[in-house]
């Protein structure tokens, strides 16, 4: 089996655009990053690429709402989602937002993985459910990324990990839970393997064995 990684710290902004008909072509491969306003997005994937402002973050919560295109290489790109679940945001700014998320996860041929980064002492939050119903719905794989881990305390954020885990069963899918922090690096590593894997899929190579056995 072949094994391939990608450099993160090469993302750079490519384009913003409000639906998919804005958004490059629809070749080669994306993976996407969704979470509430304030769930440390941002953050994350500044922490991810080693850049502190490849992501900025909004001064107004939930008001951008613009698909944020990042190139890793070519044909290669991260999509960043503008956050959801923010109060103050006007009823048909949410409508709007809701109409094009469906569209970008049900149409999209290129997304083959999304990230879904919550709170670690706020997870699961209604919103939250919907959107990765929403990628189960499309049998698209996903990463439930509980961040602020350094906020909890050792014991107490295993605990909430293998109790997310568990609830995580519940959608029937591809769903995988780790803990997450932009400030201590927790799970980072995690994250990178995933993001590698649904980057470079890796190429299988036939098993000798199973040929003698036909």
């Amino acid at each position: 089996m072949t094994k391939q990684t990608m450099n993160y710290n090469l993302a750079h902004f490519i384009t913003s655009a409000p639906d998919i008909r804005q958004m490059p072509d629809d070749i080669g491969i994306e993976v996407a990053f969704a979470g509430r306003s304030n769930a440390g997005k941002s953050s994350a994937l500044n922490t991810l690429t080693r850049q502190k402002t490849l992501a900025r973050t909004s001064k107004t919560p939930g008001r951008t709402q613009l698909i944020n295109v990042f190139e890793l290489a070519e044909n290669k790109r991260i999509i960043d989602l503008p956050g959801y679940g923010y109060a103050k945001v006007p009823e048909d700014m949410k409508k709007n937002w809701q109409k094009a998320l469906g569209e970008y996860l049900q149409k999209r041929e290129s997304l083959k993985g999304l990230v879904v980064l919550m709170d670690i002492r706020h997870p699961f939050k209604d919103s939250d459910q919907d959107l990765i119903y929403w990628a189960v719905d499309s049998n698209l794989p996903v990463l439930c990324l509980l961040t602020k881990a350094d906020k909890l305390k050792q014991g107490v954020r295993k605990t909430t990990l293998n109790r997310m885990r568990e609830e995580a069963k519940t959608f029937e899918g591809d769903v995988e839970v780790e803990a997450f922090s932009s400030t201590k690096g927790i799970g980072l590593e995690k994250l990178m393997i995933k993001l590698n894997q649904w980057y470079c899929p890796a190429i299988e190579e036939a098993d000798p064995e199973l040929e003698d056995a036909e």
